[in-house]
């Protein structure tokens, strides 16, 4: 398959190449196992078994991934190896490969630990992906049977064979939407010409693709092009440009065929991107592209977000292959983008004040900028010409006090002059700055009232309260609404009349995918014996606390409350925190009634004052013993003041805290404290409820043998923060057989950085030498510390992954995991599997009817349990979309599970039981929740470690944005990131992120 490379990645590939043929010792072709891939692993030779070297592998840094952002992702991962056969599985002892036998790729090619993979054999790969992720090991068959329909539609495979060219502009053009009007222009001159008739789909950049050849190999075409942004009616500049078309590759369609009926293991992932550009090019010149979505303001009426934003509404659309062949992936879409208003309108909406009548204040000011700069403003006062810029500032001078020099002799003009005399347009409102346009050195004035800003720009800034909720009331549709609207989306776009689709011969289907899917059972729940409800079956994904006690409810005898609010006064909170004492005592906990001294109360700004004051006072009066729980009472809108809180609680203090709105205090519900007090029994190291099938050690490969469940996930920080960290949180279960509690650890890492950098790493002692450590190593120990045993098995949730970046965040973090257990005792070496766990993904799915109330919850989604591993999921690997939770408002996502490593031999029906019985572990509420808990944990671990970062690097209180001033977060250091403050003891062993 000729794949389309950039001349770095090629030259990687050599290097891999050479490598192997210069370093390796030559292997031996080990016999094959039997053919469903469970054979004993044949010995390897001894003469072949190099001893591993242990060290942290380089990072690879995140290039594709973009989240939230729409960057396509790539699946041309930086990967080497490949076993050639399923991964060895634990039949019913440990595997013991050599420690660290994983192959991990180097930041330069070169290959570490490269030799055999559990006794699998490891031949030199043929591509750069040549890893197998585990392959479905059968299909689920637990569950009541049902139908339900995916906004998935067959796509038929096109029988021609795909040619692709190489495009070169000259002048070279940045812009996508100019190099789309060079190539329209040539199709539109040339294509009965010197094209043949055909009608090629471009990328917009540097590929061209067609269904059959062109009649040349390389041709060199001249297209002028006339600059739109101009004139209306006035004189137009025209541009030549120069392009150059040459032949590179012909896609063979027979391999895609091949993959999608599961003879093929590796994805063609080039003839799955020419099918996406031809199926993406006609909408690409009927709307506005986003990422992989498109928005109009005619799909429906723009909704007003306030501020100058509006809402559109638009849909994703994603060639996908899938068990049923290709799929045409489609979703409904909304964005937030910038009203096509006056400036001067926008600015009024911004401030939210008349700006015409009274001059602008410095803040004024600075939110205008903020606002406006790189935003396309088109200009009003020429009446032919609509001539469009790129805002870059505002002038700190009002408008009537602006000059500029007219020519080299520094004559200078006064703005008000130039656009009366030369354009005769009057400026009205001379106490209002001008923008600034172009760049800084030849800064170029435009007053406020003569520019429109221009219709299409997506707003990609962090949104408000408000602008969110007004976004969600947009987005939020009943599955019903969601798929007629999906429906019509496909009708209107119709593909059978797509001039594209028809040359290409692809042929796409009009009607949802009907697919086989199974409702798995809720798991029994086990309370305390004292209540009266010793267990529990929930019913449609919920259950309630009455009468029922937490299975382990802790004590809290030594506790303090500080009040925040200017509006709650001392006997509210006096009365608010018995309530809570009382609920936490019904639930099953020990609650001393009284604080440990009175309820203290404090302004927000004097945080730290106030936390330092308590914690002392607390421990005069106690004689030094510790206070337990700390309970806050804050404002609705606090701004920093929860961030702070948390904090110096967590890295200064070492205080569990539990804060509570103040709305919550006025209006108190049976329903909120019954949370607070489940969130606050685990935050004090207790359990509310554990599965009865763990208690009863009936949990198939959990239960049998001391097994640890990991969490991880990375956090990025939100778009237009430049420099700023990102954030990994791994979490990992303390207790067996119960695996209801998890210990969380926390680490900065580069910006953007996708693996997790600090699982395993070692370091120089000058006294102890190399010194091993990381998060992994560290959870696993406190495993061994809390339950006498060390894991014999290892579960591992991962949060957060794009396919792209399947390949390098497995090799480098399974590598980790090898290594870090390696490090506590020779050939330990615990059977792992790995998974990814999706939610950032369009795949939704709709009851088959409507109207069958007994196929659907109180919200019309589909029901709790719901799992499908056919027809739409991987033609080849383990993956499964689960609905483990009840739907309360909109449509429903499903987690989307992948089983990309798996020694521990899971059948589909295992893996898909035991992470939907996890999900009715969650702490928090008394409800099954979308993603497995421990997944969902090591995000509020991550959330919560982003209140850590010192003050300084934080951007102004909560409301977000370019501040103006880059953040101090580079430090020196090995990964040039500061580190996070770390967190105290009696803090990371507790459930402190709930």
């Amino acid at each position: 398959m000729p794949v389309r490379q950039t001349k770095e990645n090629s030259e990687q590939r050599l290097v891999i190449k050479n490598h192997l043929q210069n370093t390796m010792n030559p292997v031996q072709r080990a016999p094959k196992t039997a053919q469903n891939g469970k054979g004993p692993p044949a010995a390897p030779e001894p003469q072949n078994i190099k001893q591993p070297h242990y060290q942290t592998s380089p990072p690879i840094k995140n290039r594709g991934r973009r989240r939230g952002r729409g960057g396509r992702k790539s699946d041309q991962g930086d990967v080497c190896m490949r076993p050639s056969s399923r991964p060895c599985t634990l039949a019913h002892k440990p595997l013991n490969p050599a420690a660290g036998d994983l192959v991990a790729a180097t930041s330069n090619g070169s290959i570490q630990n490269g030799h055999n993979l559990g006794g699998i054999e490891m031949g030199f790969p043929t591509s750069s992906k040549s890893l197998n992720f585990a392959p479905r090991p059968g299909y689920g068959q637990v569950g009541t049977k049902c139908i339900v329909k995916a906004n998935h539609f067959f796509a038929e495979l096109p029988e021609k064979d795909l040619n692709q060219y190489d495009v070169t502009i000259t002048p070279e053009v940045a812009s996508r939407t100019v190099n789309r009007a060079i190539m329209a222009e040539l199709v539109r001159l040339y294509k009965e010409s010197d094209l043949g008739m055909r009608l090629p789909a471009y990328d917009g950049r540097k590929s061209l693709y067609t269904a059959g050849e062109l009649p040349f190999a390389w041709k060199e075409f001249t297209i002028k092009l006339v600059d739109e942004g101009d004139g209306i009616n006035g004189p137009k500049r025209e541009r030549e440009y120069k392009v150059v078309i040459k032949i590179v590759a012909r896609a063979n369609m027979h391999h895609l065929g091949q993959f999608l009926a599961g003879k093929h293991a590796d994805a063609p992932q080039e003839a799955l991107q020419i099918l996406d550009i031809v199926l993406r090019e006609l909408s690409t010149k009927r709307y506005c592209p986003i990422g992989r979505s498109f928005f109009s303001p005619d799909i429906r009426a723009p909704q007003r977000l306030g501020d100058g934003l509006e809402s559109w509404c638009g849909f994703y659309q994603s060639i996908r292959p899938t068990q049923m062949g290709l799929s045409l992936n489609i979703d409904m879409a909304s964005a937030a983008f910038i009203e096509p208003l006056p400036v001067i309108q926008f600015v009024a909406q911004l401030l939210g004040k008349d700006v015409l009548s009274r001059p602008l204040s410095d803040a004024d000011r600075v939110k205008i900028k903020k606002a406006l700069r790189g935003v396309k403003v088109e200009v009003t006062h020429r009446e032919n010409v609509r001539r469009k810029y790129r805002v870059s500032g505002l002038t700190s001078q009002p408008t009537r006090e602006l000059v500029f020099p007219v020519d080299d002799n520094s004559t200078m003009k006064s703005v008000v002059e130039y656009f009366q005399e030369m354009y005769g347009f009057t400026i009205q409102h001379t106490h209002l700055p001008c923008l600034q346009v172009g760049n800084q050195r030849k800064a170029n004035y435009l007053p406020m009232e003569a520019c429109k800003i221009v219709e299409g720009q997506r707003y990609t800034k962090r949104l408000n309260e408000r602008q969110i909720t007004a976004l969600l009331k947009v987005t939020c549709q009943r599955p019903r609404d969601r798929e007629n609207d999906i429906l019509q989306t496909v009708q209107h776009n119709a593909y059978d009349q797509d001039p594209y689709a028809k040359e290409f011969g692809i042929k796409i289907s009009e009607n949802l995918a009907s697919v086989e899917a199974r409702i798995l059972p809720a798991p029994w729940l086990k309370y305390h014996e004292t209540g009266k409800e010793k267990d529990c079956l929930p019913q449609v994904g919920q259950w309630n606390m009455m009468n029922k006690k937490m299975i382990n409810g802790m004590t809290v005898s030594r506790w303090a409350c500080i009040n925040f609010s200017r509006s709650v006064q001392e006997s509210v909170a006096r009365g608010f925190c018995n309530e809570l004492a009382q609920m936490c005592q019904v639930s099953g906990m020990e609650f001393n009634p009284e604080p440990v001294i009175p309820i203290y109360s404090a302004r927000p700004e004097q945080v730290e004052k106030a936390l330092k004051h308590v914690y002392h006072a607390s421990m005069n009066k106690t004689k030094g013993k510790e206070l337990e729980l700390l309970l806050a009472i804050l404002p609705d809108n606090n701004g920093s003041l929860y961030g702070d809180l948390k904090r110096i609680c967590e890295t200064d203090l070492g205080l569990i805290s539990q804060c509570c709105l103040t709305k919550h205090v006025f209006r108190i519900s049976k329903q909120y404290l019954a949370n607070v007090a489940l969130k606050i029994n685990v935050k004090m190291g207790g359990r509310n409820t554990v599965l009865l099938d763990a208690i009863s050690c009936r949990i198939p490969l959990v239960s049998d043998i001391p097994t640890i469940i990991f969490g991880a996930d990375v956090t990025h920080p939100e778009n237009g923060e430049d420099s700023s960290p990102s954030i990994a949180a791994v979490v990992a279960s303390q207790d067996w057989p119960e695996v209801t509690k998890y210990a969380g650890l926390v680490c900065a890492q580069a910006h953007r950085q996708e693996l997790i950098q600090d699982l395993y790493k070692t370091w120089q002692d000058p006294v102890r030498g190399t010194v091993s450590g990381g998060m992994i190593r560290d959870l696993l120990v406190s495993f061994r510390k809390a339950t006498g045993q060390k894991p014999l098995r290892i579960i591992f949730y991962r949060d957060g992954v794009s396919e792209g970046q399947f390949y390098q965040v497995l090799l480098y973090e399974l590598d980790a995991i090898r290594k870090a257990c390696a490090s506590l005792e020779p050939n330990y070496q615990p059977p792992v599997t790995f998974i990814i766990v999706q939610k950032r993904h369009h795949t939704r799915l709709f009851a088959n009817n409507h109207r069958d109330r007994s196929s659907t919850d109180k919200s019309g989604n589909i029901l709790p349990g719901t799992v499908v591993d056919t027809k739409i999921c991987h033609p080849t690997e383990f993956d499964f979309y689960l609905c483990s939770h009840a739907g309360i408002q909109g449509t429903s996502r499903p987690a989307h599970y992948h089983v990309l490593w798996d020694e521990n031999n899971f059948t589909a029906d295992g893996i898909q039981s035991l992470t939907n019985n996890l999900c009715y572990t969650y702490a928090r509420c008394t409800r099954s929740v979308s993603v497995v808990p421990p997944a969902y944990y090591a995000h509020l671990a991550a959330f919560r470690a982003r209140f850590y970062m010192e003050p300084e690097m934080e951007e102004n209180g909560s409301t977000g944005g370019d501040t103006g001033h880059t953040k101090t977060t580079r430090a020196a250091g090995e990964s040039g990131v500061r580190p996070l403050p770390a967190l105290k003891e009696n803090v990371k062993r507790v459930m402190f992120y709930c």
